[in-house]
């Protein structure tokens, strides 16, 4: 379940996505008279935010499996829940944005030449450089990577997040096109409601209701009855 909410997430926040990073994708170099080479180029582009997807999962999921150490894994899944809602709720009021940019910690003059060049591995930088701007899903995908209290299953969950965003995320990089004003505004309302949904299943497997795959009972004295033998 978990698994697939990353998957989902990936596709619908793949809309938004090509609203706020379609700039990017739309100034990559080359040009379609490069054939093959074009469309290989264009999916590094996206293999590189993948890439930083994975490595974001990787960190958060070695957090989370630090807490899950500490017997606090229930705890941790509600905390990401109230953070998600905080998160909306924050975006929401327009109290402010976190303004990280990985590319103005390079040289204006590195990053002019990275965008004109031709090599394919050019491409790839972008697509790292990409996965690590500020993105709400992004925020939320991490958040889940954190739950899964794993470094490895941290890996897998930021990778069916990426792969979520892939089909339309390479298709703007290769067609050139914005998203209508309208279209973006109707994704853009809609985002927060899926958060909240979002949240809403943290909170709920955080609960230990017993409710196989999304609220499974994580038996909390089996530890206990070890020692009693």
């Amino acid at each position: 379940m978990l698994f697939l909410t990353a998957f989902l997430t990936g596709l619908i926040g793949s809309f938004h996505c090509a609203g706020m990073c379609g700039p990017i994708a739309f100034a990559l170099p080359g040009k379609k008279q490069e054939g093959l080479k074009f469309f290989i180029g264009r999916l590094l582009y996206n293999a590189g935010r993948i890439i930083s997807y994975a490595f974001l999962g990787f960190v958060f999921g070695s957090f989370g499996l630090g807490i899950k150490l500490a017997g606090f894994q229930q705890s941790l899944s509600i905390f990401i829940g109230l953070l998600i809602l905080f998160i909306v709720l924050f975006n929401y009021l327009k109290i402010g944005s976190f303004s990280f940019n990985p590319f103005s910690m390079l040289s204006s003059n590195f990053v002019q030449k990275l965008f004109q060049s031709k090599s394919l591995f050019a491409l790839l930088a972008i697509g790292m450089l990409n996965g690590m701007l500020p993105c709400g899903f992004v925020y939320i995908a991490v958040l889940g990577a954190s739950a899964t209290q794993n470094a490895l299953e941290g890996v897998v969950f930021m990778l069916l997040f990426g792969l979520g965003t892939l089909p339309l995320m390479y298709g703007v990089s290769i067609i050139g096109q914005f998203l209508s004003i309208k279209v973006r505004g109707k994704i853009n309302r809609l985002s927060p409601v899926f958060a909240v949904l979002i949240a809403v299943l943290f909170i709920v497997r955080g609960l230990n209701l017993g409710i196989p795959y999304l609220s499974p009972k994580i038996n909390v004295e089996q530890s206990d009855l070890k020692d009693c033998h």
